[in-house]
């Protein structure tokens, strides 16, 4: 009777061994909240809500996505440009781009209507709360002389932009793989109303601001 009770547990469908590296009856590993997410909620709320007095946690500003875009105008004369410009910047961002295409024609450019000209990432939840996390630990710390960076780039509406004069900051960038040096620009889009309130924001969020 036992040999057969065996026999049949050997047949039974989804019985058998654990898959070769697992053990039997493991779990999936946990997602690691991303650090700055974390950062928000336990430090940066209460924060806001003590030096705007806001009345809900909902009103408190927060970062609601960051664009990264690389603008080549040369694109139009070398199309490889563009597609290394992307796959830099997916290994920037963990995040396939999208190519930006002109919306019109200029003839004293050389552009028409439909030519790839950038490439452009938006980042949103944990991965962008990783990137962020990056940008101001590792990649801005990387910039020769680094003193800060400029309060001026706050648009007035809550949002921050950064203008970066290539992708060697960025540690996933192999210098020997490049064929040349791209500038890019960042925008970190807020919930704030204002840019007062944004730069509070991202003070606390430990963005290297320039001390004036």
């Amino acid at each position: 009777m036992a040999a057969k009770a065996k026999e049949a547990a050997r047949k039974k469908p989804g019985a058998g061994p654990p898959a070769k590296g697992k053990k039997a009856g493991a779990k999936a590993p946990a997602r690691v909240e991303a650090r700055y997410r974390r950062k928000y909620f336990d430090e940066v709320v209460p924060a806001l809500v003590k030096e705007f007095g806001y009345g809900s946690a909902m009103a408190v500003p927060r970062i609601s996505k960051i664009v990264l875009n690389m603008g080549l105008g040369e694109g139009t004369q070398n199309p490889k440009i563009i597609e290394s410009a992307a796959n830099e910047l997916a290994a920037i961002t963990g995040q396939r781009p999208v190519v930006r295409k002109a919306r019109k024609s200029i003839a004293s450019f050389k552009l028409r209507a439909g030519m790839e000209i950038g490439s452009a990432v938006t980042l949103r939840r944990d991965r962008m709360y990783e990137f962020y996390d990056r940008l101001v630990n590792v990649a801005l710390p990387r910039v020769r002389d680094f003193r800060g960076t400029a309060v001026k780039g706050l648009d007035g509406r809550g949002n921050y932009t950064l203008g970066l004069r290539d992708q060697l900051i960025f540690p996933e960038i192999d210098y020997s793989k490049i064929d040349s040096l791209k500038g890019l620009s960042i925008t970190i889009v807020t919930t704030a109303s204002t840019d007062e309130e944004a730069l509070k924001l991202l003070k606390l969020m430990d963005f290297p601001f320039r001390e004036a």
